[in-house]
Protein backbone atom coordinates (compact mmCIF):
# COMPACT_ATOMS: atom_id res chain seq x y z
CA UNK A 1 0.00 0.00 0.00
CA UNK A 2 1.12 3.44 -0.95
CA UNK A 3 0.67 5.77 1.72
CA UNK A 4 2.17 9.18 1.84
CA UNK A 5 1.94 10.88 5.46
CA UNK A 6 1.92 14.82 5.65
CA UNK A 7 2.30 17.05 8.62
CA UNK A 8 4.74 18.49 11.16
CA UNK A 9 8.82 16.84 11.17
CA UNK A 10 9.94 17.96 14.68
CA UNK A 11 12.06 17.69 17.74
CA UNK A 12 10.43 17.53 21.02
CA UNK A 13 11.40 18.47 24.05
CA UNK A 14 9.92 16.83 26.70
CA UNK A 15 10.09 17.67 30.49
CA UNK A 16 8.16 15.96 33.31
CA UNK A 17 6.73 18.12 36.04
CA UNK A 18 6.61 15.66 39.85
CA UNK A 19 3.61 17.66 40.62
CA UNK A 20 0.10 18.33 39.38
CA UNK A 21 -0.35 21.21 36.94
CA UNK A 22 -3.98 21.96 38.40
CA UNK A 23 -2.92 22.30 41.63
CA UNK A 24 -0.75 25.46 40.68
CA UNK A 25 -4.09 27.31 39.01
CA UNK A 26 -5.96 29.85 41.23
CA UNK A 27 -9.16 30.32 40.45
CA UNK A 28 -9.21 33.80 40.78
CA UNK A 29 -6.53 34.34 39.16
CA UNK A 30 -6.97 32.79 35.81
CA UNK A 31 -6.87 36.29 33.93
CA UNK A 32 -3.00 36.67 34.92
CA UNK A 33 -1.66 33.36 34.73
CA UNK A 34 1.99 33.34 35.08
CA UNK A 35 3.17 29.84 35.75
CA UNK A 36 7.18 28.30 36.12
CA UNK A 37 7.84 25.06 37.24
CA UNK A 38 11.05 23.36 38.18
CA UNK A 39 11.50 20.24 35.83
CA UNK A 40 12.95 16.54 37.56
CA UNK A 41 13.97 15.79 34.07
CA UNK A 42 13.91 16.95 30.14
CA UNK A 43 14.26 14.29 27.61
CA UNK A 44 15.39 15.04 23.60
CA UNK A 45 13.04 13.47 21.07
CA UNK A 46 12.48 13.32 17.44
CA UNK A 47 9.16 14.13 16.65
CA UNK A 48 6.05 15.81 14.80
CA UNK A 49 2.75 13.99 14.03
CA UNK A 50 4.24 12.89 10.22
CA UNK A 51 7.55 12.08 11.79
CA UNK A 52 5.73 9.92 14.48
CA UNK A 53 2.99 7.85 12.38
CA UNK A 54 6.25 7.46 9.63
CA UNK A 55 8.07 5.72 12.50
CA UNK A 56 4.95 3.21 13.38
CA UNK A 57 4.16 2.68 9.74
CA UNK A 58 7.83 1.82 8.95
CA UNK A 59 8.34 -0.43 12.16
CA UNK A 60 5.17 -2.78 11.48
CA UNK A 61 7.10 -3.43 8.03
CA UNK A 62 6.28 -0.64 5.76
CA UNK A 63 7.25 1.85 3.63
CA UNK A 64 5.59 5.09 3.84
CA UNK A 65 6.69 7.93 2.17
CA UNK A 66 7.31 11.09 4.60
CA UNK A 67 6.17 14.57 2.95
CA UNK A 68 6.98 18.04 5.48
CA UNK A 69 9.56 20.83 5.87
CA UNK A 70 12.51 20.48 8.12
CA UNK A 71 15.58 22.93 8.97
CA UNK A 72 19.15 21.90 7.31
CA UNK A 73 20.00 20.37 11.15
CA UNK A 74 17.60 17.09 9.67
CA UNK A 75 20.29 15.13 8.74
CA UNK A 76 20.56 12.77 11.76
CA UNK A 77 16.85 12.90 12.09
CA UNK A 78 16.54 11.42 8.55
CA UNK A 79 19.07 8.80 8.88
CA UNK A 80 17.00 7.83 11.86
CA UNK A 81 13.69 7.53 10.02
CA UNK A 82 15.47 5.79 6.56
CA UNK A 83 16.99 2.79 8.64
CA UNK A 84 13.01 2.26 10.06
CA UNK A 85 11.99 1.76 5.89
CA UNK A 86 11.09 5.28 5.94
CA UNK A 87 11.61 7.14 2.27
CA UNK A 88 11.70 10.77 2.92
CA UNK A 89 13.44 11.97 -0.41
CA UNK A 90 10.26 14.14 -0.49
CA UNK A 91 11.15 16.12 2.56
CA UNK A 92 11.31 19.75 1.73
CA UNK A 93 14.59 21.29 3.05
CA UNK A 94 14.34 25.06 4.03
CA UNK A 95 17.38 26.86 3.65
CA UNK A 96 16.84 29.44 5.98
CA UNK A 97 14.28 28.08 9.00
CA UNK A 98 15.34 25.48 11.68
CA UNK A 99 13.61 22.52 12.21
CA UNK A 100 10.36 22.33 14.28
CA UNK A 101 10.55 22.51 18.02
CA UNK A 102 7.78 20.89 20.45
CA UNK A 103 8.14 21.51 24.18
CA UNK A 104 5.80 19.68 26.51
CA UNK A 105 5.35 19.61 29.65
CA UNK A 106 3.84 16.71 31.88
CA UNK A 107 2.81 16.14 34.78
CA UNK A 108 2.72 13.25 37.28
CA UNK A 109 -1.15 12.13 36.77
CA UNK A 110 -0.61 13.28 32.37
CA UNK A 111 -1.28 16.30 32.03
CA UNK A 112 0.42 18.64 29.67
CA UNK A 113 1.70 22.16 28.83
CA UNK A 114 2.48 22.22 25.36
CA UNK A 115 4.23 25.02 22.96
CA UNK A 116 4.89 24.57 18.84
CA UNK A 117 7.47 26.16 16.85
CA UNK A 118 6.42 25.93 13.41
CA UNK A 119 10.04 26.72 11.55
CA UNK A 120 10.14 25.62 8.84
CA UNK A 121 6.73 23.52 8.34
CA UNK A 122 5.53 26.78 7.17
CA UNK A 123 6.93 26.18 3.74
CA UNK A 124 5.21 23.03 4.03
CA UNK A 125 2.37 24.67 1.76
CA UNK A 126 5.30 24.49 -1.11
CA UNK A 127 5.01 20.60 -1.35
CA UNK A 128 3.57 19.49 -4.57
CA UNK A 129 2.10 16.18 -3.63
CA UNK A 130 1.82 15.17 -7.61
CA UNK A 131 5.38 14.89 -7.91
CA UNK A 132 5.45 12.37 -4.84
CA UNK A 133 2.43 10.29 -6.65
CA UNK A 134 4.55 10.17 -9.68
CA UNK A 135 7.17 8.63 -8.06
CA UNK A 136 5.59 5.86 -7.00
CA UNK A 137 2.69 5.64 -10.11
CA UNK A 138 0.19 6.87 -7.92
CA UNK A 139 -0.73 6.88 -4.01
CA UNK A 140 -3.39 4.17 -2.21
CA UNK A 141 -3.59 6.76 1.03
CA UNK A 142 -2.37 10.76 1.70
CA UNK A 143 -2.60 11.35 5.63
CA UNK A 144 -3.15 15.01 5.88
CA UNK A 145 -1.98 14.95 9.36
CA UNK A 146 -1.77 18.57 11.34
CA UNK A 147 1.20 21.43 10.17
CA UNK A 148 0.71 24.70 8.53
CA UNK A 149 -2.86 25.41 7.92
CA UNK A 150 -2.04 26.71 3.49
CA UNK A 151 -0.32 23.04 3.30
CA UNK A 152 -2.85 21.22 4.70
CA UNK A 153 -5.21 22.92 2.60
CA UNK A 154 -3.28 22.40 -0.48
CA UNK A 155 -2.89 18.78 -0.05
CA UNK A 156 -6.49 18.50 0.77
CA UNK A 157 -7.00 20.23 -2.50
CA UNK A 158 -4.49 18.03 -4.60
CA UNK A 159 -6.22 14.74 -3.13
CA UNK A 160 -9.72 15.84 -4.33
CA UNK A 161 -8.30 17.11 -7.68
CA UNK A 162 -6.27 14.06 -8.53
CA UNK A 163 -8.22 11.46 -6.57
CA UNK A 164 -5.81 10.40 -3.99
CA UNK A 165 -7.99 8.81 -1.15
CA UNK A 166 -7.13 11.01 1.94
CA UNK A 167 -7.31 10.92 5.77
CA UNK A 168 -8.24 14.59 7.63
CA UNK A 169 -6.59 14.69 10.98
CA UNK A 170 -6.03 18.42 11.69
CA UNK A 171 -5.47 17.50 15.66
CA UNK A 172 -4.47 19.94 17.49
CA UNK A 173 -4.56 22.78 14.76
CA UNK A 174 -8.21 22.78 15.13
CA UNK A 175 -7.83 24.95 17.86
CA UNK A 176 -5.98 27.74 16.08
CA UNK A 177 -8.66 27.51 12.54
CA UNK A 178 -11.46 29.14 12.06
CA UNK A 179 -14.86 26.92 11.39
CA UNK A 180 -14.72 27.78 7.19
CA UNK A 181 -11.11 26.44 7.23
CA UNK A 182 -12.19 23.53 9.47
CA UNK A 183 -14.89 22.76 6.95
CA UNK A 184 -12.79 23.14 3.96
CA UNK A 185 -10.54 19.84 5.04
CA UNK A 186 -13.35 17.65 5.82
CA UNK A 187 -15.26 16.61 2.99
CA UNK A 188 -14.52 13.84 0.75
CA UNK A 189 -12.68 12.47 3.30
CA UNK A 190 -12.20 8.60 3.36
CA UNK A 191 -11.58 8.61 7.15
CA UNK A 192 -11.58 11.75 9.55
CA UNK A 193 -9.57 11.62 12.97
CA UNK A 194 -10.50 13.51 15.76
CA UNK A 195 -10.60 12.66 19.27
CA UNK A 196 -13.30 13.40 21.66
CA UNK A 197 -12.06 17.14 22.44
CA UNK A 198 -11.44 17.91 18.47
CA UNK A 199 -14.85 16.10 17.63
CA UNK A 200 -16.52 18.80 20.30
CA UNK A 201 -14.57 21.82 18.52
CA UNK A 202 -15.30 20.61 14.76
CA UNK A 203 -19.46 20.38 15.10
CA UNK A 204 -18.56 23.82 17.33
CA UNK A 205 -16.64 25.74 14.19
CA UNK A 206 -18.51 24.39 11.79
CA UNK A 207 -21.91 24.50 13.20
CA UNK A 208 -22.81 20.83 11.88
CA UNK A 209 -24.81 18.32 13.60
CA UNK A 210 -22.94 14.59 14.21
CA UNK A 211 -24.70 13.36 11.48
CA UNK A 212 -23.55 15.90 8.92
CA UNK A 213 -19.96 15.17 9.38
CA UNK A 214 -20.60 11.34 8.63
CA UNK A 215 -22.26 12.27 5.71
CA UNK A 216 -18.82 14.05 4.28
CA UNK A 217 -16.66 11.58 4.91
CA UNK A 218 -15.95 7.66 4.78
CA UNK A 219 -15.16 7.22 8.62
CA UNK A 220 -15.18 9.21 11.57
CA UNK A 221 -12.73 7.57 13.96
CA UNK A 222 -12.84 9.12 17.34
CA UNK A 223 -10.27 8.28 19.64
CA UNK A 224 -11.16 7.79 23.55
CA UNK A 225 -7.92 7.79 25.51
CA UNK A 226 -7.34 4.85 27.41
CA UNK A 227 -11.48 3.46 26.44
CA UNK A 228 -10.11 2.92 23.09
CA UNK A 229 -11.67 4.19 19.79
CA UNK A 230 -15.09 4.61 18.21
CA UNK A 231 -15.32 4.10 14.36
CA UNK A 232 -19.05 5.16 12.63
CA UNK A 233 -20.02 5.10 9.36
CA UNK A 234 -23.41 6.03 7.90
CA UNK A 235 -25.19 3.29 7.20
CA UNK A 236 -22.67 0.76 9.16
CA UNK A 237 -23.01 -0.24 12.62
CA UNK A 238 -20.79 1.83 15.34
CA UNK A 239 -17.61 0.13 16.12
CA UNK A 240 -16.06 0.24 19.51
CA UNK A 241 -12.53 -0.91 20.60
CA UNK A 242 -11.41 -0.89 24.17
CA UNK A 243 -7.66 0.32 24.44
CA UNK A 244 -5.12 -2.33 25.97
CA UNK A 245 -3.71 -1.84 29.14
CA UNK A 246 -0.55 -0.62 29.89
CA UNK A 247 2.33 -1.92 31.99
CA UNK A 248 3.51 1.30 32.58
CA UNK A 249 2.25 5.07 31.79
CA UNK A 250 5.61 6.49 30.84
CA UNK A 251 4.98 9.37 28.07
CA UNK A 252 1.76 10.53 26.54
CA UNK A 253 3.37 12.50 23.37
CA UNK A 254 3.14 10.57 19.97
CA UNK A 255 0.59 7.81 21.82
CA UNK A 256 -2.76 8.94 18.87
CA UNK A 257 0.32 9.06 15.70
CA UNK A 258 1.06 5.02 17.10
CA UNK A 259 -2.22 4.60 16.60
CA UNK A 260 -2.58 5.69 13.54
CA UNK A 261 0.46 3.85 12.41
CA UNK A 262 -1.33 0.93 13.58
CA UNK A 263 -4.58 1.44 12.49
CA UNK A 264 -3.28 1.98 8.68
CA UNK A 265 -0.60 -0.57 8.77
CA UNK A 266 -3.75 -3.21 9.87
CA UNK A 267 -5.58 -1.42 7.21
CA UNK A 268 -3.26 -2.14 4.21
CA UNK A 269 -2.75 -5.75 5.54
CA UNK A 270 -6.61 -6.45 4.42
CA UNK A 271 -8.48 -6.92 7.87
CA UNK A 272 -11.38 -5.62 9.00
CA UNK A 273 -11.79 -2.20 10.64
CA UNK A 274 -12.42 -3.12 13.80
CA UNK A 275 -9.02 -5.39 13.66
CA UNK A 276 -7.22 -2.61 12.31
CA UNK A 277 -8.36 -0.29 15.14
CA UNK A 278 -7.93 -2.99 17.37
CA UNK A 279 -4.01 -2.95 16.32
CA UNK A 280 -4.04 0.51 16.53
CA UNK A 281 -4.76 0.55 20.30
CA UNK A 282 -2.20 -1.56 21.00
CA UNK A 283 0.28 0.45 18.92
CA UNK A 284 -0.81 3.35 21.11
CA UNK A 285 -0.21 1.83 24.41
CA UNK A 286 3.34 0.39 22.99
CA UNK A 287 4.28 4.35 22.58
CA UNK A 288 2.76 5.19 25.97
CA UNK A 289 5.07 2.34 27.27
CA UNK A 290 7.90 4.15 26.56
CA UNK A 291 9.24 7.96 26.95
CA UNK A 292 9.36 9.48 23.39
CA UNK A 293 7.05 8.93 20.48
CA UNK A 294 10.01 7.24 18.43
CA UNK A 295 11.50 5.03 21.02
CA UNK A 296 9.56 2.32 21.33
CA UNK A 297 9.96 -0.64 18.98
CA UNK A 298 7.97 -3.64 18.11
CA UNK A 299 8.77 -7.29 18.94
CA UNK A 300 6.67 -9.73 16.96
CA UNK A 301 6.23 -12.16 19.20
CA UNK A 302 5.75 -9.73 22.30
CA UNK A 303 2.83 -7.96 19.68
CA UNK A 304 0.83 -10.73 18.56
CA UNK A 305 0.90 -12.44 22.75
CA UNK A 306 -0.35 -8.72 24.03
CA UNK A 307 -2.82 -8.82 21.13
CA UNK A 308 -4.32 -12.29 21.91
CA UNK A 309 -4.45 -11.14 25.41
CA UNK A 310 -6.25 -7.79 24.37
CA UNK A 311 -8.37 -9.04 22.02
CA UNK A 312 -8.68 -13.24 21.67
CA UNK A 313 -6.35 -15.65 19.38
CA UNK A 314 -8.43 -14.85 16.58
CA UNK A 315 -6.65 -11.73 16.43
CA UNK A 316 -3.43 -12.60 17.18
CA UNK A 317 -3.52 -15.36 13.67
CA UNK A 318 -5.28 -12.58 11.88
CA UNK A 319 -2.11 -10.30 12.10
CA UNK A 320 0.83 -12.25 13.26
CA UNK A 321 1.58 -13.47 9.60
CA UNK A 322 1.81 -9.10 8.59
CA UNK A 323 3.98 -8.62 11.40
CA UNK A 324 8.02 -7.79 10.55
CA UNK A 325 10.22 -10.69 11.10
CA UNK A 326 14.03 -10.27 12.35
Amino acid sequence: MRIAVTGSIATDYLMAFPGKITEQLVADQLETVSLSFLIDSLDVRRGGVAGNISYGLGSLGLNPVLVGAVGEDFDEYRTWLEGHGVDTQSVHVSPERHTARFMGTTDAVNNQIASFYPGAMTESREIDLVPVAARFGGLDLVLIGASDPEGMHRHTVQCREHGYPFAADFSQQIARMSGDEVAELVPDAAYLFTNEYEASLLLDKTGWSHEDVLARVGSWVTTLGPAGVRVESTGSETITVPGVPAKTEADPTGVGDAFRAGFFAAASWGVSTERAAQVGCLMATTALEAVGPQEYSIDSATFSRRLADAYGDSARAEVEPFLPTG
